[in-house]
């Protein structure tokens, strides 16, 4: 029970708004008391001291402990010396405002953290598991790898899987930022928290609910929410030479003009007026206010910055690196032609390399078995398959042996190409496909195999250039396969062949010559290259462990314009944070001037003061409403491909 009441007064602050009506009504009271009840102004004006400062003594008090000298202490000072000489209502009314303005900033930064709260209220309680003909009820904790797992119509599913039955559609809006329902079907896979929509659909759960892409999104984002800036670490430390210095100079604005012969009363006003306008309060909150924001925001829209330190980095990019297999292109490789050399025609050459392929894994392999499969072709069973790891597969028939690979493979063998062979295989190549051989001793054809470029992919390049941001593209590719995606989607710098220590060389030499860079990649091989970025950022919703992990940046929609999303709210959340450190200042020096200049009294001083501060703590809350046009531009939707044994 007072675990319970130390929680809901001191962490959560759960009164500090009721506390700021008390500070009110007690100062109301003591101005009416001068009137109505003579002789009781005393104790109002104690109890609007003590509700007014009491959230400000604790945090004051928990600065002190950790040697530090903070905004609360000064602000606490100068109301306490307003009372000492006579001018109690003063000090009520400066701890109203202080009170109010923390409150309000409690309230606003709270809007921020909304957002994870509301991806926390997607995860359901319970979930219906499935065991043979029998359907029972369990609480999600109790959900393991392997159970398949029962969603019907408008819930929402419980645990990352895979859809084994069933058609439906799912809105993966709130953690992709896709607004249209996404199809799902068997083998596609489904998230935890997301909404099904019109059919059931029984899963395989394929993670731990301790491990799914929301509970990662949700450690991520606390994560981020928890890492300091360093802008707002370089605040931080000035903040605590600043206090002393303004402590210092209210305590020589009330010796020296004393020692001149000036009142003590009037230099001690004036000492105390100053401890207020020139506090950072301000300055403190600007870059949180900002980067707070900037982070929730962008939770909502599936980009997850992992921290201030992540958007300012961001920020600062002028170039952006990127992967070719899964970033640029779809990572699904699909026929797209089948050329046939022994007059039998496309299908019979298809059907031929498909089953000597279909006990294959390779996603080359997969691509020929689904092609002949959706062209409803029967396989004959080839039970003997001899596989050539980068080259392709020689299987076994009736005696005899076939072989399917790229002209690499036949080179190893010792066959021979023919001429007019090789110059179709140019034209493949140059095409920026892959060619893969059929040969049974004869040549039957020549099946053409390509990655297909994002359709998204030319605009989100346009985008980045639009913001003056050059575009490179690091592959360990074929060339030729590395220059038809660049021309496919518009970028002119083109490294390819490269390993992923080769990948990290480039970037490091870019970001000496041409500025701070980003990664954008997907892959376990992107890692070395995201971690020596100045930004690295990863494709999540498909992308490896490890690349997520080493980003600072993750992508969760599958679409490539966010890229150039993201750098917008980073150079927009950096545009505000300047804005309010220039408008804290700027009301600081202005406040300063005033009360050496004119004298303002202390009511005007602390409603500059704190009206200073919740400017900048709404504009950094408008990040909350930030919008980018995202244009929809098209693309060119031929196959490009990646060369069989090789890394993009």
């Amino acid at each position: 029970m007072g675990e319970g009441i130390r929680r809901f007064v001191l962490e959560e602050r759960r009164l500090e708004f009721p506390f700021v009506g008390l500070t009110l009504t007690a100062l109301a009271g003591g101005m009416l008391s001068r009137w109505a009840i003579p002789g009781m102004e005393g104790a109002f004006w104690i109890a609007a001291y003590f509700f007014g400062g009491f959230y400000g003594v604790l945090d004051g008090a928990r600065a002190l402990r950790e040697g530090r000298l903070d905004v609360n202490l000064l602000m606490l000072l100068s109301a306490l010396g307003a009372a000492l000489i006579g001018h109690a209502e003063e000090g009520g009314t400066l701890l109203f405002l202080f009170s109010l303005s923390n409150a309000l900033q409690t309230l606003a930064l709270e809007r921020t953290r909304q957002a994870i709260r509301g991806l926390l209220k997607l995860r359901p309680s319970t979930a219906r598991r499935l065991r043979g003909t029998t359907e029972e009820t369990i609480p999600v904790e109790a959900i393991e790898v392997g159970d398949h797992l029962l969603i019907r119509p408008g819930e929402r599913i419980p645990a990352d899987g895979v859809v084994v039955a069933g058609f439906s559609a799912v809105d993966e809006s709130l953690l992709t930022g896709e607004s249209i329902p996404a199809p799902k079907g068997p083998g596609d896979s489904v998230f935890e928290g997301t909404l099904n929509s019109y059919g059931a659909l029984e899963i395989q759960v394929t993670r731990p609910t301790s491990d799914t892409m929301l509970a990662r999104i949700i450690h991520l984002v606390e994560e981020a929410q928890a890492q300091r800036a360093r802008t707002q670490q370089a605040i931080d430390r000035f903040e605590q030479r600043y206090a002393w210095a303004v402590l210092a100079g209210a305590a020589l604005t009330l010796i020296l003009p004393w020692l001149w012969g000036e009142a003590l009363e009037r230099a001690f006003y004036r000492a105390m007026t100053l401890l207020v306008v020139a506090s950072p309060c301000a300055l403190v909150i600007s870059t949180p206010a900002a980067f707070l924001s900037a982070i929730a925001a962008g939770a909502r829209r599936g980009i997850l910055f992992k921290g201030g330190m992540a958007l300012e980095r961001l920020a600062r990019v002028r170039v952006v690196a990127m992967d070719k297999t899964g970033t640029l292109t779809e990572n699904r490789v699909a026929v797209q032609a089948v050329r046939a050399l022994d007059g039998t025609g496309p299908d019979s050459v298809l059907a031929l390399a498909a089953a000597v392929e279909a006990r294959s894994e390779h996603p080359i392999a997969r691509a020929i078995v689904e092609e002949a499969r959706a062209r409803g072709l029967a396989l004959q069973e080839i039970r003997e398959v001899e596989a050539r790891p980068g080259l392709g597969v020689i299987g076994f028939a009736n005696a005899h042996r076939i072989w399917v690979g790229s002209p690499r493979l036949f080179q190893q063998e010792g066959i021979p190409i023919p001429s007019e062979v090789s110059v179709l295989l140019e034209k493949v190549q140059h095409a920026g496909r892959t060619a893969l051989l059929v040969y049974d001793g004869q040549w039957h054809g020549i099946i053409e195999v390509a990655d297909r470029v994002r359709a998204e992919a030319p605009e989100a390049v346009r985008a980045l250039r639009r913001m003056g941001i050059e575009v490179v593209m690091l592959t360990g590719d074929h060339p030729a396969v590395a220059r038809a995606v660049a021309q496919a989607v518009g970028i002119e710098h083109v490294e390819a062949g490269l390993l992923p220590e080769e990948k990290l060389e480039r970037i490091q030499a870019m970001a000496r010559t041409l500025g701070p860079v980003a990664m954008v990649g997907d892959g376990m091989n992107d890692a070395p290259a995201l971690a020596a970025a100045s930004a690295g950022i990863a494709m999540g919703k498909m992308g490896s462990d490890t690349a997520i992990e080493t980003a600072d940046v993750v992508l969760l929609q599958e679409d490539l314009r966010r890229v150039a999303e993201a750098i917008a709210m980073a150079r927009a959340a950096m545009r505000t944070v300047w804005q309010n450190l220039a408008l804290a200042s700027g009301v600081i020096a202005l406040l300063v001037a005033l009360t050496f200049g004119l004298g303002i009294p202390l009511p005007l001083a602390v409603v500059g003061h704190e009206g200073s501060t919740l400017l900048v703590v709404l504009n950094g809350l408008r990040l909350l409403r930030w919008k980018y046009p995202v244009s929809t531009g098209s693309a060119n939707p031929a196959g490009v491909s990646p060369h069989r044994g090789t890394s993009g």
